[in-house]
């Protein structure tokens, strides 16, 4: 869903069909506002695009001070809005809802890319339905690395494929190549003989499901680089700074886009 989609949406959902009651009942029609957005706590800002929509739907301008991807201290001002001042209160909601959920998503992410070093962080489909392409893009936004924008750009076969199709991997990865071949193949395994299979039947990646740090260095000493490998399952920070260090070319992390606390970001209004 665009950005555009997103806040049509959503800023349907706060309106409703009779706008902003209390605002039309108390702030004169002529009145204007000046508001700046700013930031209650460090991270990482990301949702501007959003955030231009939100603006460009309610009629408010938009003096952006920083772009996502920019590091946040607390009193850092992300933009200056002015327009109507029911315009202003109306936006300021979707504005910060936004704004709020993608900088957590980043925010968490750089912590970490921090903790990985010259590991790429994968993000993973476990996105707020409706919201990937803004989330992935937080995702970015915070050094991460986009994985599977859905299940239409990577092959990845796991056990419950195998079974329903009743073939093996080798069959599986075999088709794959022949029908898709500009596709990139991953499969997943859990065990050391999972990946061994998964490197002999032609894998480009192999996901290593809920693997100990031991266990991962084995895989990547199997595999010697005849695969990429991706440290998968429950990746706390510790966890995947210590997936990292096994040598693992990714880890990829549920939690960038499933349980990222909102950044406090606030605005404050001058009448």
């Amino acid at each position: 869903m665009s950005a555009r989609e997103v806040v049509a949406r959503a800023l349907a959902e706060d309106l409703g069909e009779r706008g902003d009651i209390t605002s039309e009942l108390l702030v004169p029609a002529d009145a204007r506002a000046v508001a700046w957005v700013v930031a209650r706590r460090a991270g990482v800002l990301a949702g501007r695009a959003a955030g231009e929509e939100v603006l460009r739907q309610t009629g408010v301008d938009g003096d952006w001070r920083l772009d996502d991807g920019d590091r946040l201290e607390p009193g850092s001002v992300v933009a200056e809005v002015s327009g109507p001042a029911r315009a202003v209160l109306a936006a300021e909601r979707t504005l910060l809802n936004l704004l709020c959920r993608l900088s957590g998503i980043a925010t968490l992410t750089a912590e970490y890319v921090a903790a990985c070093g010259d590991v790429a962080v994968l993000d993973t489909r476990k996105t707020t339905p409706g919201l990937r392409a803004l989330e992935k893009a937080a995702v970015r936004a915070g050094g991460g690395v986009n994985h599977r924008m859905g299940l239409h750009d990577r092959v990845l076969v796991k056990d419950n494929h195998l079974a329903l199709a009743g073939a093996g991997l080798a069959d599986a990865v075999a088709r794959a190549r022949r029908e898709m071949p500009d596709v990139v193949v991953e499969v997943e395994a859990d065990d050391l003989d999972g990946v061994r299979h998964a490197i002999e039947a032609g894998a480009d990646w192999v996901l290593l499901d809920n693997m100990t740090p031991g266990e991962l260095r084995a895989a990547v000493a199997l595999a010697a680089g005849r695969a990429k490998l991706e440290a998968s399952g429950g990746m706390t920070l510790e966890g995947a700074r210590a997936a990292a260090a096994a040598g693992v070319d990714a880890v990829s992390v549920g939690a960038l886009t499933h349980s990222a606390a909102a950044l406090d970001l606030g605005l404050d209004i001058e009448a």
